[in-house]
Parts: structure tokens; sequence; C-alpha cells
């Protein structure tokens, strides 16, 4: 039989989830597992996938939330057959370097996106830079992301951003709230670029910079952000609803 670990949402419907598997499928240790299943919502589908981001063991998502967009429908029955015929999608994540303004270093992971943020009451003033080429002098907004397409459904269609199919091996850069240029609609970049955004007047008007809405760091100066194709995540649908599917039925709804 499949070995399988779970792990939950504080949810108390997660929980009670989580307990009702346990009762039926037992539990095995993420080390030891062939399967991870997540359970809660699209939030927390992210934080297992970072968790257990060194090992290669797939992670097949049971809706407990709210959204789900990573996540399957909750049926306690028939799980080893749906875990055994699943589809697999590999997404690969970007690594985010941002550096303060006192030179501190901070690294890491996004799934979703890299984003940057006012933190005060003034609009951010950036300028964007691709493979080192200054692309954009000064772009004046509440901030802007760079979205995987895994992502790209989620802060970056908020944010008005493109739909980027799986496997196409493109990054969307999106503009939150554009002040000027006013109609910038944002770009799509190869997957192998590196973007560099510089805060100008730092001091006056604060950036923060967040991987997948969590690490955030405060005061940035300089954010550099790349794909990370030495990683990878493996995440388990049920056939006919893999991330392709999905991210095309998005744009006819």
């Amino acid at each position: 039989m499949s070995r399988i670990a779970f792990t939950a949402s504080r949810a108390d419907v997660a929980e009670e989830a989580l307990a009702e598997l346990v009762g039926i499928y037992g539990q095995t240790q993420p080390d030891n597992a062939d399967y991870i299943v997540a359970l809660g919502g699209d939030g927390f589908m992210l934080h297992t996938l970072h968790d257990t981001q060194h090992l290669d063991t797939p992670v097949y998502g049971m809706n407990r939330g709210t959204v789900g967009f990573l996540m399957n429908e909750y049926l306690a029955e028939g799980l080893v057959e749906r875990l055994e015929s699943a589809e697999e999608e590999v997404i690969t994540p970007l690594a985010m370097r941002a550096i303060t303004a006192d030179g501190e270093m901070h690294d890491a992971l996004a799934i979703n996106e890299v984003s940057l943020i006012r933190a005060g009451p003034q609009v951010a003033k950036l300028r964007i830079s691709v493979d080192g080429r200054v692309r954009m002098e000064e772009l004046v907004a509440d901030g802007a992301l760079v979205s995987t397409p895994a992502g790209s459904t989620a802060y970056n269609y908020s944010a008005h951003g493109p739909i980027v199919p799986i496997g196409s091996e493109v990054l969307a850069l999106t503009a939150m709230s554009a002040f000027r240029p006013r109609r910038w609609r944002g770009a799509l970049l190869p997957s192998t670029s590196e973007v560099r955004f510089d805060v100008l007047q730092p001091e006056k008007r604060p950036v923060m910079a967040e991987a997948d809405s969590r690490s955030a760091v405060r005061n940035v100066v300089t954010v550099l952000i790349r794909s990370e194709p030495g990683l990878r995540h493996r995440i388990l649908f049920d056939p006919g609803h893999g991330l392709e599917e999905r991210l095309i039925r998005e744009q006819f709804v």
C-alpha cells in the first residue's frame, strides 16, 4: 500500500479531515512517504511545497480552504487510487535576492511570485533592468511583481496581469496600480531572464519585497529575481483537472 504523509492547516475543517484520513490510511513521515497530501487552501499548499522542497516527493492537495486553485476535491474514499492515477505537473520556483539599505542580503524562493510593494504613504519609484539592461528608467506605482506561470492566476491576475500557460517558459512582469507610465501593461519575459528592481528615493518612498507573500523584507534598495531551475516541485492533480486545464478554464469565467 502507498505510504502517505498527511499535513493540514489549522482550520477546523482541515484538522477534521486529517483525523479522518489518518484513521483510514495511516500516517507516514514525509521523508519516507510516496506521496504528501496537503489539506487546506492554496496558501497552505504553498506552505507545504516550501517545507518539502528538499524532497522529491509529489504533493497532492485536497481543498479544505477557500479558493483551492492548486487543490483537488476533498473525498476520503478511494484516495490511493486517485493518487496513483493523478497527473503530475512540475514547476520551477523563483529565487529572490533582496538587498536592504543597510547592505544586508536576504534570499528566498517563490512558487507563485516575488512582489515589491510600497511601504509608506507615497507611491514607489522603481528602475527595471532585464539581464543587465535598463528597460524602464522609472516606474511610478504601488509596486510590481514577477510571476511564474503557476502563480499567474494569483496576485498577478488580481493586479490585471496576464494568465501564462504552463510550460511556456515565460515570466510575467506586472505593475500594481501604475501611475507612470499610466498605460503600461507590463511585460512577458523568457524564464531565463534575470530581473532587477532598483528602488529610487528609498528613504522617501520605502519599499518592501515578498516571496509568495511571505519572507517580507523591508527597506529594500535592490531586488534580483530569476528562475531557479535546480529546484522543482511536483504537484498532482486528478485526471482532466491539471494546471494547464485550470489556467485555460480561468480565462473563460
